[in-house]
């Protein structure tokens, strides 16, 4: 096969990758991670509940309790008011859009002062997939960190 021949034949194999790649849709990695939309709190008989609200398929969700909080990324220590502390990562999920803004309005830091042992909540990071909340509570008590879906929602519960 002499080099002009191998080399129309390159092209029709480039050429026909290239419409395959095409034909097929594009789907971001992104539209797998579920976003924040939403932190709400409420008051239950015998705990204080945070609610993360998702758009996106229901992420995985571990605990642990902390002396301090600290920022992802930097390791700075997160000041929140309370007297023991929670930290929750989340992942894989995110709390920003595609430009990089905040995925819902209103602070990513507030006091909570409707509720029993739950001082103050925190966005400490949301970097590489993974979205990490920190609970300034009154006491260290119990937690149960849990899923739910339709509507995806990451619920944390905060024992009085």
């Amino acid at each position: 096969m002499g080099a002009p021949t191998r080399r129309i034949l390159a092209n029709l194999v480039l050429i026909a990758a290239v419409i395959m790649v095409s034909a097929v849709p594009a789907q971001s990695a992104a539209l797998d991670i579920p976003v924040l939309t939403g932190i709400r709190t409420g008051v239950h008989p015998t705990f204080d509940r945070i609610v993360l609200d998702f758009a996106g398929p229901r992420p995985q969700v571990s605990f642990r309790f902390v002396d301090a909080l600290t920022r992802d990324g930097s390791g700075e220590v997160e000041w929140l008011t309370g007297a023991a502390f929670a930290e929750v990562h989340v992942t894989p999920a995110q709390a920003h859009d595609d430009s990089g803004h905040p995925s819902r309005p209103g602070a990513q830091k507030f006091r909570t002062r409707d509720l029993v042992n739950v001082m103050a909540f925190a966005v400490t990071g949301d970097y590489e997939g993974v979205l990490s909340v920190g609970v300034g509570m009154r006491k260290q008590t119990w937690l149960n960190v849990f899923t739910l879906g339709n509507p995806t929602r990451v619920v944390i519960d905060v024992g009085r």
